[in-house]
C-alpha cells in the first residue's frame, strides 16, 4: 500500500498548491517592498532600494537607456569620488578606484547627495549648462549604480533647475554592464578650482 505523502499524485497536488499560493502572495510581497517617492531629496543611506518613479522625469529600463544613448542623449554619472586625501603622508601608497562609466558620459562627481554645499551646487549647475550648451530641452539621463539614491537626487535637482527633458536610469552601470553593454574608464569633470 502506497503512503499518501509519497504517492506521486499527492506530490503533484502539493506542488500545484504551492505554486498557486506563491502566485497570490507575490504581488502583495512586492507591494510591501514598494519604496515611496519622497517629497524632497534623500539625505542619507544612499545605497538602498529606490522608488520606481520620479515625478517629472522618465524612468528608463536598460533597453530604453541604450536607445537614448544611441540617439545622443547626454548621460550624467553623479557617483561620489574619493580622491587622494590631501593629508596623506609622503610615501603612502594610494590607489584610486577606477570608475567605469557609460561611454560618452560626463561624471559630475558628488552631486547626488541630498544637500549640496554652494560650491557643489555651482559645479552641478555649470556642468549641466556646459553639456547642454544652456539648452534646457536636451535629454539628460542621470545614473550611478543600482539601488543608489544619488542619481534620483540629481535628476530631481535638474528638474528643479528648470531642465525639461530629464530621465533617470536607476540600474546605472550595474544594469548596463549586466546587459553586456560597453563601459569606459572615467575621470570626474574638473571643478573650477582645479
Amino acid at each position: 500500500m502506497a503512503r499518501p505523502w509519497i504517492d506521486g499524485r499527492m506530490i503533484k497536488h502539493a506542488l500545484l498548491a504551492a505554486i498557486c499560493l506563491l502566485t497570490f502572495i507575490s504581488p502583495g510581497a512586492r507591494s510591501q517592498d514598494h519604496v515611496p517617492e519622497p517629497a524632497g531629496y534623500r539625505l542619507d543611506n544612499y545605497r538602498a532600494p529606490t522608488p520606481a518613479t520620479l515625478a517629472g522625469a522618465r524612468v528608463l529600463t536598460t533597453a530604453e537607456a541604450k536607445l537614448d544613448w544611441e540617439s545622443g542623449a547626454i548621460f550624467v554619472d553623479v557617483l561620489a569620488h574619493s580622491p587622494r586625501p590631501a593629508n596623506l603622508p609622503d610615501g603612502t601608497i594610494w590607489r584610486e578606484k577606477t570608475q567605469r562609466d557609460i561611454p560618452g558620459s560626463v561624471w559630475l562627481a558628488n552631486t547626488g547627495y541630498g544637500e549640496l554645499a554652494a560650491e557643489s551646487e555651482n559645479y552641478f549647475r555649470a556642468g549641466l549648462q556646459r553639456v547642454t550648451k544652456s539648452d534646457g530641452s536636451k535629454l539628460l539621463v542621470f545614473y550611478c549604480l543600482r539601488d543608489c539614491w544619488m542619481s534620483w537626487n540629481a535628476a530631481k535637482r535638474a528638474l528643479a533647475l528648470g531642465y525639461k527633458n530629464v530621465a533617470w536610469y536607476p540600474d546605472g552601470t550595474d544594469g548596463w554592464e549586466a546587459a553586456g553593454l560597453p563601459l569606459q574608464e572615467a575621470k570626474p569633470e574638473p571643478t573650477s578650482a582645479q
